[in-house]
Formats: structure tokens, sequence, C-alpha cells
């Protein structure tokens, strides 16, 4: 044990010896006014002494475990950051912790991947962020990767097939499954007005329809219905109108422009990374349309083999981003869609970091989250008609039903459905059924 820190308190003017290591926080229940500043303390004082003492070595070890170990998607990655780095290292105190979660979830693209790159770069900067960033991201990328090669493959091994149909089955109820868990915090985020309510059932059809109907302009229709809010919402305030918001107008209208090849998946991976909001499963929708129908990379059978190896791999959902790039370019066009959809991921995180109170008080974002939730939820749901009509074999059909009761009645997790699904669909194979 040793003084790391002698301070006089502000408020009490009472001289405090802090005898401690940086994993030691009995010296708050000994010290009567460390009890009354402990906030103080851990702000000005300990953590940044601990932060100094991080290295890049260290940053590096401890976020390729997370990409290794971290399945589940994000709210396995949520328990695990915060494990890591409030409860045993206690690199974050609760509080930064805390406002992280919240400002990520209000950032377009993958939220716990910026969790992972915020606390990187809490501790070291952008040089720490970089690192942690990529560290968290690689193990599922390579993974993922591996397995595209496998299943889409030419001639794959005939259980191959039968355990991606078995798993491509269940990713219907999976989507739907993550539709209903994004509800109730996007209903509660409306509002209690009978007003405000229906807006957001108006803006949740209309995802819904987007998605099922006209999925090459869902992206229009999300951004249409997080303006409109915060129209609707400033007409009660202040004029001031979402002039901030409406500079991602001429972004969206890039849609309309006809790509094709490297420019084209470049284009599908940078909506996953940059205008996606409300978790991983609205790259379903977001990618669907383009993948199967405009530019015909994959099946629909695949994509939702894409999907279910993007459930059932470590790290980020979003990763299933890598099965598409692969199916449009080999491994070279894995690695582009990957770059491309977590780049934006990278700057938010480095450029915002330090404003991220202004961004969590920002009234037009808060508006514009009101109206842009509800379509991606709607989106997400809307995805599993055609996700379904992908289905090309009966058996299919009760497995999907399985699935459906072991998420919804039984209450178990997304992997273990995709897993035991691809289980019987290797089964059937083997059995000589048709996949």
């Amino acid at each position: 044990m040793s003084i790391i820190k002698i301070s006089s308190h502000r408020d009490t003017g009472e001289r405090c010896e802090v005898r401690r290591t940086a994993n030691d926080s009995t010296c708050f229940e000994r010290c009567l006014p460390c009890r009354f500043h402990k906030l103080r303390h851990v702000l000005d004082g300990d953590l940044a002494d601990t932060r100094d003492r991080v290295s890049l070595a260290t940053i590096a070890r401890a976020w390729l475990r997370l990409g290794c170990i971290g399945f589940g998607g994000p709210p396995a990655h949520i328990a695990l950051l915060r494990r890591m780095c409030v409860d045993q290292r206690h690199w974050l105190d609760e509080r930064e912790f805390e406002d992280g979660v919240a400002t990520t979830n209000m950032l377009p693209g993958p939220a716990s991947t910026q969790l992972a790159i915020y606390c990187a770069w809490r501790l070291r900067g952008a040089a720490g962020a970089l690192l942690g960033g990529i560290c968290f991201i690689a193990p599922g990328m390579v993974l993922i990767l591996v397995l595209s090669a496998v299943f889409l493959a030419a001639h794959p091994p005939v259980w191959i097939l039968g355990a991606a149909a078995g798993a491509g089955a269940a990713v219907p109820a999976v989507a739907l499954n993550a539709a209903w868990g994004l509800t109730p915090s996007s209903w509660r985020r409306a509002g209690t007005a009978r007003s405000q309510r229906g807006r957001w059932l108006v803006y949740a059809v209309a995802g819904a329809a987007a998605a099922a109907v006209i999925g090459p302009f869902l992206v229009l229709v999300l951004l249409g219905c997080g303006l409109a809010e915060v129209v609707m919402r400033q007409r009660t305030t202040t004029p001031a109108g979402p002039r901030s918001l409406t500079s991602m107008l001429p972004a969206a209208a890039l849609h309309t422009v006809t790509l094709a090849g490297v420019g084209a998946l470049a284009w599908v991976a940078f909506k996953v990374g940059a205008l996606s909001y409300g978790g991983g499963f609205v790259i379903i929708p977001l990618m669907q349309h383009d993948a199967v129908s405009t530019y015909h990379w994959m099946t629909g059978a695949q994509f939702l083999d894409a999907v279910a190896l993007g459930q059932v791999t470590p790290g980020p959902v979003v990763l299933t981003v890598a099965v598409v790039g692969y199916a449009a370019a080999g491994f070279a066009g894995g690695l582009l869609a990957v770059g491309v959809a977590f780049a934006p991921s990278f700057v938010f995180v480095m450029a915002g970091g330090p404003r991220f109170e202004q961004i969590r008080a920002n009234a037009s974002i808060q508006s514009f989250l009101a109206g842009a939730g509800p379509a991606v939820i709607g989106a997400i749901a809307g995805s599993t008609i055609a996700l379904g009509l992908a289905f090309h074999v009966l058996w299919q059909i009760p497995v999907l039903v399985a699935a459906l009761a072991w998420l919804f009645a039984v209450r178990r997790g997304v992997v273990s459905a995709l897993v035991l699904a691809g289980l019987v669909g290797a089964a059937v194979a083997l059995a000589g059924g048709p996949v």
C-alpha cells in the first residue's frame, strides 16, 4: 500500500491521505471526507492516475478477449464491458459507464461496438479507441469470413447445407424477437399523449411497409420518420427546426444513384454503419433487398445463412455484413464491407466523445430517435415476411414454429435457438431429407 494522492477537499477543508492501490476502494470507508466526495476523487485523481498506467498492450489483450468471448449480442457485450472496466479493473466509474451506454444508444451504427470503442478511448484516447475497437471486432470477423467460405462454397457437404437451412429457418423468429424486445423502450420514449403514441404507430407501420415492399428506399423512410417527429415536436416548442439534422438528407439521397461493383458494396456497408438506428437487427431490412434482389450477390436462403452466422459468432452482430461482402467479392469484399461498416463508429466516438453530454441533452436528436425508433422496429418486423418467403423446403416451417416457441414461450436465448435449429437441419440432411 502506498500514498498515491494527498489533497484537501474544497468543501470541508479537511486533509485527506488516500492510502490505496489502484484496485482498493476501502479508503472510502475509512476516510470520512472521501465518503462525501468520492466522485470528485475518482474523476480528478485516482482514475486519471490509473488511466495513465493502462498500456496499449493491456487494452489489446483485454479487448481481444472480449471479442473472442462476446457471444450473445449487445446485452452480453455491455455486461462484459461493465464487469471488466467498472467492477474488476476500476478503470471507469459507474456514472461514466452509464453515460457511455446512454449516448452510444443514441448514435447510428452498432451501439455495443461503439461502447467498446468509447471505453478504450476513455483510457488511452484515439490510439486506445482504434486499438480496442479493432481487437474487439477482429476475432468475430476472422471467424465469420472462414465460415462464409464454408457455407457459400459451390459444393459444401450435405450436413452443412442442412445446418444452414435449419439455422436460417429460425432467423425470422429471431428478427421478430428483436423487434419485440425494442418495443417497450421505444414506446416509453414516444411520450404519453395520444397524438404522440398515434404517430409512433404510424412510424412503425411505415417502417414495416417499407421493409416488405420498397426495401431499397428504407433508409429514406427511416430518416423521414425521424425528421417528421422533429418537426412535430418543435411546433410546440421552438421553430428553430431540424436544420442540424437535415444535413443527413444529401447522404440519403445518394441512394437513388445507381451503383455497381465495389461502389454498391461500399454503399450497402455504409448504410449499415452510418444510417442504421435501433440495434444490430436493423441491418436485415437495410441489406436484404440489395444483396438478394438488386445486386444478386446471394440467394434468399444464403442471406438467411448470413444472418444466422452473424448471430452465432462472437462480437458485433453487424459482422453479418462480412458475409454479404464475401458473397459479392470474396475475402477482399468481406474486409471492405467490414471496414466501411465500422469506420463511422470510430469517427462518431473519437470526434463526439468529448461532447457526449451535449449529444444526450440535444432535443432534436431525442426527437429524431423518437420517430426513427418505431420505424426501425417496424422494419425489423416487416423483414420477417421476405425472410420467410426465402424458405425452400417444407420442414423449415415447423423449425420456425419451434423457434418462435423457444424465444417467446420458453424465453430462451437467440444463440441457443439458432444452434438447435442448425442441429435439426443437419440431422434432417444426414437422414436423407431435402436441403
